[in-house]
């Protein structure tokens, strides 16, 4: 989800583990067994005792050979089979549900925990209504809820009696986003329950991502759907329980994997986008047709109806679309063999406004950007499609959900000067590069939202430098050129009160969008520019390729981060992931002086030799070079510290670089050399992106600093103003 972006600009899109092996998925039936991978004919006849000896060698050789460093498959845990009718004129959804849900754990467990988010919507005194700024005054038409009419066992036990709203987050009784139900026999370790139930919805006003809007319907979020019971271990956790928070404005959703087999039934005069592949489509008469849309490997669903969309296929080929000498490329730089970089074939599909058709290639060489480096980088699309949504409104576009996105545009950005803001294809690749932070490692996003936000900030980032010859700009306007980073840095300003990244969605005192997105941005570049951008971008598929398809914590991210590196890097995420504070280094004083000519006797190795004062006849051999002393004072103005280098640079051209822990509060360094100092600069190369105060960080001898400051004022108020033009166009 896009929400730094739209934070900053003010209006258009919204404000913006399960503990198996680390070795991929079970084997299955389709998979090629060891024994027929290890199959060949003997050449000599082996004796009994060697053949006991070497068979489990060759065993573990098999196997190793066979694995898949890229796993292609979940452990699945859930199984929906959903039915659902919409009606356009009463704007409801009547649906029902089998589940069948698998106990993952060794605990006996005896209740299941459901979120019912559509009610979120359902009065002003809600947890997302309060925490929102509910205002007075609202339509009847704003309202959604969702109530379960009928909940049964598989057997036709009658499971509502045992129904109960919980409220685990803030003890809001008016709120009834959760329900937990009683079983009547707990599920086993292992064990598995299926449970039948009906339920009926009423679509809100398009907003938070969902609900309805000028005929069109955006269907997110919307059907009763099971928490997450973590095992003991699993993200840290002492003890097995059901992860099943309330809706929250700011906070996004936790699922398990599993299959999703769904039949929608909607008006025959409407185009539909949802996801996962078309199975078939029926038409039932009366003006109604039914689609069959199934998926596995997936955590969500969700769909997108109207008669207006213009639907629009492409293909994503994984040999037209990257080069050979790309693939190379990147099979080296990750370590990694030729055929597992190589990229699968995706249908892409469209849903365009028709008032938007003339962007529709700026949404596709997004996608296309998207599906080829991020596939690159941490492994291949493994889904059939991807559905790029245009939405009908600002209040559908800018989300993700597992093969399917919704993007969002302005008719304005067809016309020049505003069709050099790359604003569609910066949602696009955010949006779509979800799919591997969110859809495949599925983090737990009301806790940890800096896992995918933060992440996908990071790989957008470089994504689209990709496209520019490693620049990455996306904003050329009236000759202002930013590019994604540098509205990364102009978030992060010395005057915030700082917090940390770790703590659950809702908790934040102000500026989520901060603290899940452009923080952990900052942070991720400033560990690459650390680190070094090859065992960064080791980092980034080894943890994507050992938590694809699982729930990962964050210390599983610092745990893949230490060893692929080879370095303790706890110090690191100690202060800018768990800590707060800010970070900032400072050129605090800087001078250069000649060094008088040295005075008095002196012990040399021919003997003793007087150096008188100037004017005066020496008794010995002088020097007879000029030199002048630089003396710089470097301060750390934050309680955060880092490693830095600090560039002098002198009035001759030459430069000196050194190297400082930046562990002390202040250092001063001193240089002696024929030239005079003309500038010091702490961090010159800019490594350190989480800096929140650049214009402190050089200095010159003889330069006016107050004159570059006043300078800078003036062009930050200049792009704050440009940020907030283009977020009203959005």
């Amino acid at each position: 989800m896009l929400v730094a972006i739209k934070r900053s600009w003010g209006s258009g899109l919204r404000s913006y583990r399960r503990t198996t092996s680390n070795k991929g998925p079970r084997p299955d039936a389709s998979q090629p067994s060891t024994a027929r991978l290890c199959n060949r004919s003997p050449v000599f006849h082996m004796p009994t005792n060697i053949r006991i000896i070497l068979l489990p060698w060759l065993i573990a050789s098999c196997l190793s050979a066979a694995a898949d460093r890229l796993p292609e498959r979940a452990d699945r845990v859930v199984d929906y089979r959903i039915q659902v009718r919409l009606d356009p004129k009463a704007k409801q959804l009547n649906g029902q549900e089998r589940i069948t849900w698998r106990n993952p754990s060794q605990d006996q467990v005896g209740e299941l925990w459901f979120h019912l988010y559509f009610n979120g919507f359902k009065n002003s005194r809600t947890t997302l209504q309060q925490n929102r700024g509910f205002r007075s005054g609202v339509k009847e038409s704003t309202w959604g809820w969702v109530d379960v009419v009928s909940l049964r066992l598989e057997n036709g036990t009658d499971l509502t009696k045992g129904m109960s709203f919980e409220h685990p987050d803030d003890g809001n009784t008016d709120d009834q986003t959760v329900v937990k139900v009683k079983l009547p026999q707990p599920v086993p370790p292992g064990g598995q329950v299926s449970v039948r139930l009906s339920f009926r919805a009423q679509l809100p006003d398009l907003r938070v991502r969902t609900g309805h809007s000028k005929g069109t319907f955006m269907v997110a979020q919307w059907f009763p759907k099971l928490g997450v019971y973590e095992p003991a271990g699993m993200r840290g956790r002492t003890t097995g329980g059901w992860n099943c928070h309330q809706f929250h404005p700011n906070s996004e959703f936790y699922a398990d994997y599993g299959h999703y087999s769904t039949e929608i039934t909607i008006p025959s005069s409407f185009r539909i986008g949802a996801t996962g592949q078309l199975r078939w489509k029926k038409d039932n008469g009366k003006g109604e047709s039914t689609y069959l849309f199934e998926e596995d490997n997936i955590h969500d669903f969700a769909w997108t109806a109207g008669p207006d969309y213009v639907v629009v296929k492409k293909k994503f080929s994984g040999r037209t679309d990257v080069s050979e000498a790309e693939y190379q490329q990147t099979a080296r730089l990750l370590d990694r063999p030729l055929d597992e970089v190589r990229l699968s074939d995706v249908d892409l599909i469209f849903l365009m406004q028709p008032n938007h058709l003339d962007q529709l290639g700026r949404y596709e060489r997004a996608a296309r950007l998207t599906l080829k480096w991020y596939g690159l980088w941490y492994g291949r699309y493994p889904y059939k499609t991807l559905t790029v949504v245009d939405p009908v409104g600002p209040g559908g576009g800018g989300m993700e959900y597992p093969t399917l996105i919704t993007a969002g545009t302005s008719e304005l950005f067809s016309y020049r000067p505003f069709d050099r803001i790359l604003f569609p294809e910066l949602v696009t690749v955010h949006e779509a590069g979800h799919q591997w932070w969110y859809a495949m490692v599925g983090n737990n996003e009301f806790e940890e939202a800096w896992l995918d936000e933060g992440i996908n900030s990071y790989s957008t980032g470089r994504a689209i430098e990709q496209s520019d010859g490693g620049r990455g700009r996306w904003i050329q306007f009236l000759g202002v050129e930013l590019t994604e980073r540098d509205i990364m840095r102009l978030e992060n300003s010395p005057f915030r009160r700082y917090d940390t990244s770790l703590q659950p969605s809702w908790s934040y005192q102000s500026d989520y969008s901060f603290y899940s997105y452009t923080k952990p941005e900052l942070m991720l570049r400033t560990l690459e520019n650390h680190i070094g951008k090859p065992a960064m971008a080791r980092i980034m598929r080894t943890y994507h390729e050992r938590w694809r398809f699982r729930h990962p914590g964050s210390q599983d991210f610092i745990d893949v981060a230490n060893e692929v590196s080879g370095r303790d890097l706890n110090w690191f995420f100690d202060q800018f992931l768990k800590g707060s504070g800010p970070l900032d280094y400072q050129i605090a004083e800087v001078s250069t002086y000649q060094v008088p000519d040295p005075v008095g006797i002196f012990d040399r190795p021919a003997g003793k030799v007087t150096l008188p004062a100037k004017g005066k006849q020496a008794s010995g051999k002088g020097t007879g070079q000029r030199q002048f002393r630089s003396r710089v004072l470097v301060r750390r103005n934050s309680d955060a510290w880092f490693p830095v280098d600090v560039l002098l640079t002198f009035e001759d051209g030459h430069k000196v670089l050194k190297r400082w822990d930046g562990k002390a509060r202040w250092t001063r360094l001193s240089e002696d050399y024929s030239s005079r100092l003309a500038k010091a600069e702490v961090d010159p190369e800019h490594k350190i992106e989480l800096d929140v105060n650049w214009t402190n960080n050089s200095r010159a001898v003889k330069a006016d600093s107050r004159l570059a400051a006043k300078w800078f004022s003036h062009i930050l108020f200049a792009l704050q103003g440009l940020l907030s033009l283009i977020g009203l166009l959005a």
